[in-house]
């Protein structure tokens, strides 16, 4: 249904105020309403947004707007107010046509769904002045976007705005954030723009800035109000996921201030630097635990979905079949298909979704990705970290990596797809056509002004469709920073041929600095103890070219994860990780730092080990009691070390362990080798390793760069060979049931 007073049209003047009434406060505070925002006026998912609302994409088999409102039903949501903007009539058509979602659905979890049309906003502040003044929110509100992917529950940041909002009426909002600081996130990697806070103990936020690789001065200067806070630190380890807790005067803050169009950048930034004028405090809620992330841009698409088939947001998972009249179960290998799935003799998938009927014939190979319904997967075709939506058709031996292809893309035979590609809806690729890895590819039928495109024969080849899509540019003149969404616009961006500045991020200035906008180093800055430990914290995001060592990082990481695995008390290794995450911290270190000095750590203890003076243990003893002898370490290594279970960071991890047990003193290197055969076998039984992690790294050239680690290589030539025997045994088994199925169905037939 659509909203009342003049929902339907455009915008509407304010409803009329009821009397006052008994028990009239106490309705207010039960029903928790949300607003639903579904139209980021954003670009960043063309050209696929041409023709569907972001909010329609599949995300693991799943319209990403079902997890956004999964996630308001679990926590107890009863009015939900939804703004689409573009593509409005499909998203309300699609709502309407739900079983669970729709108004007239006997099993919705909502009191009232409805849309809330405005015909002339251009930004989310022309949409919600707009909801301001229609006066349809009556006490707090939950603020979400429709990319939102999320299994937190909120009722302590609930009670907590609350309580702070009865004790001081200026409390208007609480923002709701997930830390990343303390373990591995793809978040990290896949986000563009890095917000950064200015939080004070209990949560206060003080100030607000982001920061992107395109700043030609990458430097923020903190307001000296700020830096005089007895108690405060910089937050930059923080995923915004666009969950505010709100009441209804953050909707007179938006109509007060006219020239507000996004919620951070400008509501967000504005309200704080002007909060003594406004009188205004906003809060942070950050959260240790859960998932919440937005799928803002196809790098953080990317990422959730990477996150998602690795179970992250469980229970939102594709087995739990979200969508009605969905039957994905969880297989082997650690994938889920829908009925009538065919998977031919010899194909091979892994960690992979795969929709209803889709079809993956001989000698196919499908790793770490989403295959829609009714897709039809040709004999020896390979993909891998791709996403193919419903009725697409990849044609015999042709290969896709790392690329997107929307509803009814056909590829061809003996085609190559390169990375980060995005193929539109109804593209056609001819046969044996290699598509340029530079620049990406972006391929669609529909020009930027979604006019038909003409068709680049040159391109897509004889009998495709399809046209290179390019933007209209439209920067400003005389911009002092590019535009940092320009990167958001392909799975995977690189920084490496841009022009960057070198320049470090400037973070407490004095008070003649602040007025005069002169950049100040760390060293030149005499802070006091609260001062330096809101440096220390700025250390997550701080540039190579910050002066922080290493070297340091490795030597303190190591002898304490050491420490930890020798200690005789009973403790877990709880303690242990958090030292090591604030190292990490403390020094910006690399994930690949982070990975050797946890590989040379867990070697020297197998090492210490098999010496005399610890026990003189055979190298499978000293593997087994280093990873099982402390509480948390092998989750430590799985999480920290590996952090996820793709094939490449297995592998990766696995490089580590052999050089860092080359390097052990004293150990020779005919010993060392037995030492990572048998550390690989414990890895793989913890479930640490899986085999295809252990081949991949097998196969690596860099295993064997010198003539010491092809000596340790080659003693683990038994543990591979039995893995490599173990995996055609399961597959000729697996062949053998599929065999016994079909004569069943022909006996039956």
């Amino acid at each position: 249904m659509s909203s009342k007073q003049g929902g339907r049209g455009g915008p509407a003047g304010p409803k009329p105020k009821k009397p006052a009434r008994a028990g009239a406060e106490e309705k207010r505070e039960d029903t928790l309403q949300a607003v639903v925002l579904a139209d980021s006026f954003q670009d960043r998912f063309k050209p696929f947004t041409l023709e569907k609302p972001r909010c329609l994409l599949p995300l693991a088999g799943v319209p990403i707007i079902e997890y956004t409102l999964e996630f308001l039903a679990h926590n107890g949501v009863q009015q939900v107010f939804i703004y689409c903007g573009a593509h409005s009539e499909e998203i309300e058509t699609y709502i309407h046509e739900s079983t669970r979602w729709s108004p007239r659905s006997a099993v919705s979890p909502f009191s009232s769904l409805e849309f809330v049309r405005v015909s002339d906003a251009n930004s989310v502040g022309d949409f919600l002045r707009d909801l301001d003044k229609r006066s349809l929110i009556e006490g707090d509100f939950i603020l979400v976007h429709g990319d939102l992917v999320a299994n937190i529950q909120l009722d302590e940041a609930l009670a907590k705005h609350r309580a702070r909002r009865e004790a001081n009426r200026d409390a208007c909002m609480t923002m709701v954030l997930r830390s990343i600081g303390d373990q591995p996130h793809r978040a990290k990697d896949s986000r563009v723009i890095t917000p950064v806070f200015a939080v004070e103990q209990g949560g206060r936020c003080w100030q607000y800035e982001e920061i992107h690789p395109l700043m030609k001065e990458r430097k923020i200067v903190w307001d000296p109000s700020v830096v005089e806070l007895p108690d405060w630190e910089i937050r930059a380890d923080l995923v915004d996921c666009g969950i505010d807790i709100c009441t209804p005067e953050v909707l007179a803050l938006w109509s007060e201030s006219f020239d507000y169009e996004l919620p951070r950048k400008n509501f967000l930034h504005g309200v704080l630097k002007d909060h003594e004028l406004n009188g205004k405090m906003i809060y942070t809620e950050i959260l240790e635990s859960g998932y919440a992330a937005r799928a803002n841009s196809l790098p953080m698409y990317n990422c959730i979905s990477r996150d998602t088939l690795g179970r992250w947001t469980f229970p939102f998972v594709p087995d739990n079949n979200l969508v009605h009249g969905q039957t994905f179960k969880r297989i082997r290998e650690g994938s889920c298909l829908e009925d009538n799935v065919v998977i031919a003799r010899g194909a091979k998938v892994t960690n992979s979704v795969i929709g209803k009927n889709s079809k993956v014939d001989e000698g196919a190979s499908i790793s770490s990705s989403v295959i829609g319904r009714r897709c039809k997967i040709g004999k020896n075709v390979k993909i891998e970290g791709s996403y193919i939506w419903d009725d697409t058709i990849i044609g015999d031996d042709s290969t896709v990596i790392k690329a997107v292809l929307a509803n009814y893309t056909v590829i061809g035979q003996g085609c190559k797809i390169p990375e980060g590609s995005l193929i539109s809806f109804g593209v056609t690729i001819g046969d044996k056509i290699q598509l340029p890895p530079d620049p990406i590819p972006r391929i669609s039928l529909l020009a930027y002004d979604k006019t038909p495109a003409a068709t680049d024969a040159s391109l897509v080849g004889e009998g495709g469709k399809g046209a290179l899509f390019t933007e209209e540019q439209d920067e400003e003149e005389g911009s002092e920073d590019g535009d940092p969404g320009s990167l958001e616009k392909t799975l995977f961006y690189n920084l490496e041929n841009l022009n960057l500045s070198s320049h470090s991020i400037s973070t407490l200035a004095s008070q003649a600095d602040y007025e005069s906008d002169v950049d100040d180093s760390f060293g030149s800055f005499d802070a006091d103890e609260n001062s330096r430990a809101a440096r220390n914290r700025l250390s997550s995001f701080a540039s190579d070219d910050s002066g922080l060592s290493p070297d340091a990082f490795h030597g303190d990481a190591v002898h304490g994860l050491l420490d930890a695995l020798r200690a005789v008390d009973n403790g877990d290794f709880d303690s242990a990780k958090l030292e090591f995450m604030g190292l990490r911290l403390a020094n910006n270190a690399s994930d690949s730092s982070m990975r050797r000095a946890i590989a040379v750590a867990f070697a020297r203890r197998a090492a210490e080990l098999m010496s005399p003076e610890y026990g003189g243990l055979e190298p499978t003893k000293a593997a087994e009691k280093t990873f099982n002898a402390k509480k948390g370490a092998v989750k430590f290594i799985r999480e920290v070390g590996v952090g996820s279970n793709e094939t490449n960071l297995q592998a990766e991890f696995t490089l580590a362990l052999q050089k860092a047990l080359l390097g052990v003193k004293g150990l020779e290197v005919g010993r060392a080798g037995t030492l990572l055969a048998a550390m690989l076998q414990q890895l793989y039984n913890l479930e640490v390793l899986e085999e295809e992690g252990i081949l991949s790294w097998w196969g690596d050239a860099r295993a064997v760069e010198n003539e010491g680690l092809a000596k340790l290589k080659e003693k683990c030539r038994i543990l591979v060979e039995w893995l490599e025997n173990a995996d055609e045994e399961e597959s000729d088994g697996d062949d053998d049931d599929e065999e016994e199925e079909e004569e069943e169905e022909e006996d039956s037939d």
